[in-house]
């Protein structure tokens, strides 16, 4: 008994070291891009490019980090606008400390006060997946700091069908058991499973060149960044219900662009109920999956200047 609990503990220890030499040479490899700033405890990475009258904000999505936006988004919005993108709390390289919620509510008072912060003069917010939610919550919250959203692939309530299975490692509840997992077993079974994931990721469509690297794959494989997207995860079920109950008050316009082919949300469940509940909504379905900002850039550039457009002024 004694020496199986030893194999067990060195095992463990390996799998630990082995995670620990690879987050490392990720972040040795993909160093911070932008700048820092605290707000509420939560140290907030961001990058900021251009200038111009209007401005945009740009939040990602679950398991997501800025490099989703800087891969090709940022630059070409930065042509006329000031763009930032962040790493939302505890995600990338932002850091969120232990006590602080992972709610919706809070990373929506934390994106309201980095609008205060950078005097960002009510910007069209665009999210991701779950961006798409943080972004909802923060116009719900702060409907004066925001001038318009323009939603990709929104979360608006909760999965008819709960999550699909790719993110079942992310519903552990305690916290050390999900900090185990993050440092042990989550990099061989992501390997693992990679096809799998990336096909339901992406799917139908192909997974960009320099992903790994340059789109933010890489980063995703920190234990710190499973971690995050763990806490996020949890925390939608007991708020996002009654987010959903304010959507019919939410006088801002608000733009739907969501893939036809989808394999994370579904477009109608999603999209279509979402936009039929807003007073200023308007849905744009096309051809494409969930990871539009990756795989399709210049349609989402194109669908964000035509929210800039309609709502100048």
């Amino acid at each position: 008994m004694g020496y199986l609990l030893l194999l067990v503990l060195l095992i463990v220890a390996g799998l630990m070291v082995f995670s620990f030499l690879t987050a490392r040479r990720i972040e040795l490899g993909l160093p911070p891009e932008g700048r820092f700033i605290t707000i509420m405890g939560n140290r907030i990475h961001y990058v900021e490019q251009g200038s111009g009258p209007r401005t945009v904000l740009l939040v990602h999505g679950l398991t997501g980090v800025l490099q989703n936006f800087t891969y090709a988004m940022l630059g070409e919005l930065a042509r006329d606008c000031r763009v930032i993108a962040i790493d939302r709390p505890g995600s990338g390289y932002s850091k969120r400390p232990l006590r602080s919620s992972a709610s919706l509510a809070v990373q929506a008072d934390v994106i309201a006060g980095l609008i205060d912060a950078l005097q960002l003069d009510r910007p069209v917010v665009v999210g991701h997946s779950l961006g798409g939610a943080v972004a909802l919550a923060t116009a719900l919250r702060h409907p004066d700091k925001i001038s318009a959203l323009a939603l990709i692939a929104p979360l608006s309530r909760m999965p008819a069908g709960g999550p699909p299975g790719i993110f079942a490692s992310l519903r552990i509840r305690w916290h050390w058991l999900r900090w185990l997992f993050a440092w042990t077993l989550m990099l061989p079974l992501a390997a693992r499973q990679r096809e799998r994931i990336m096909q339901t990721a992406f799917g139908p469509e192909a997974v960009p060149a320099h992903f790994a690297l340059r789109g933010g794959g890489a980063q995703a494989m920190r234990p710190s960044n499973h971690i995050a997207a763990s806490r996020d995860l949890v925390a939608l079920e007991p708020v996002l219900p009654r987010l959903q109950e304010g959507y019919e008050d939410l006088q801002l316009p608000v733009h739907i662009l969501y893939g036809w082919g989808d394999r994370i949300l579904d477009p109608q469940e999603q999209g279509r109920v979402l936009a039929d509940q807003l007073p200023k909504g308007e849905l744009e379905l096309v051809e494409g999956g969930h990871m539009l900002p990756l795989t399709q850039p210049q349609r989402c550039v194109e669908f964000v200047r035509r929210t800039l457009q309609q709502t100048a002024g």
